[in-house]
């Protein structure tokens, strides 16, 4: 996972609220059992629509979504964070998201940013006079910029210090777990023999295991 400290890029007006996890990406696009090549199935039925959002030729190459209020609600499928990804996006700007998409897109390293209702709306207006507008996060300072014809529009937005930290780091769940080896292995050194243990995998060559098939 690489860091995230500032990412300056043009956005997409997804001028809807509540979109749940299941219209990010659908349930028959679930079926992959690696996770990357989920961006065909995002936002699958709308994009069936020649006039939705990320259809338009000056959608192209965006890698920040802008979205309306409760973006993320629904089931905790993490393919949904996979999909916005897969397809271009380093992070969603919305009012409100729901808890568990927010948890993984931290831990995927997806910038879920949230600020207040009137930013969104003024880049709404923004993205719609201009639709290339560079948008910039920077995740020090947690600020939203972006400069337009009618002036430059900047604000805050929330995000967890914890999170923050983590993508900041570029530290997934094994990346911060890994952070702690020593005193892992310290632990396991200390612990006595006597109790369970957790044996490392086996890799054996077929040919000289009976057992194998």
């Amino acid at each position: 996972m690489q860091p995230f400290t500032t990412h300056t890029g043009t956005a997409v007006a997804l001028r809807r609220s509540n979109v749940d996890t299941d219209q990010i990406i659908p349930a028959a696009y679930l079926k992959r059992v690696t996770r990357t090549g989920f961006e065909d199935g995002l936002f699958a039925a709308w994009r069936a629509d020649p006039d939705f959002v990320l259809n338009r030729p000056e959608s192209a190459g965006a890698s920040i979504l802008v979205a309306g209020p409760d973006f993320g609600t629904g089931s905790s499928r993490e393919h949904a964070v996979w999909a916005l990804q897969d397809y271009g996006f380093a992070a969603v700007v919305s009012p409100r998201f729901g808890d568990i998409f927010r948890n993984n897109a931290g831990k995927a390293g997806l910038l879920a940013a949230e600020v207040d209702a009137k930013v969104v709306a003024a880049l709404w207006d923004l993205l719609e006079r201009q639709p290339r507008a560079a948008v910039t996060l920077d995740l020090h300072d947690r600020t939203i910029s972006a400069d337009g014809d009618e002036g430059r529009i900047e604000d805050s937005f929330d995000i967890d210090d914890y999170t923050r930290w983590r993508l900041l780091q570029g530290l997934d769940d094994v990346a911060a777990t890994l952070a702690h080896s020593d005193d892992i292995s310290s632990y396991e050194e200390a612990r006595p023999s006597w109790k369970p243990q957790t044996l490392p995998a086996r890799v054996s060559d077929p040919a000289a295991d009976p057992v194998a098939p």
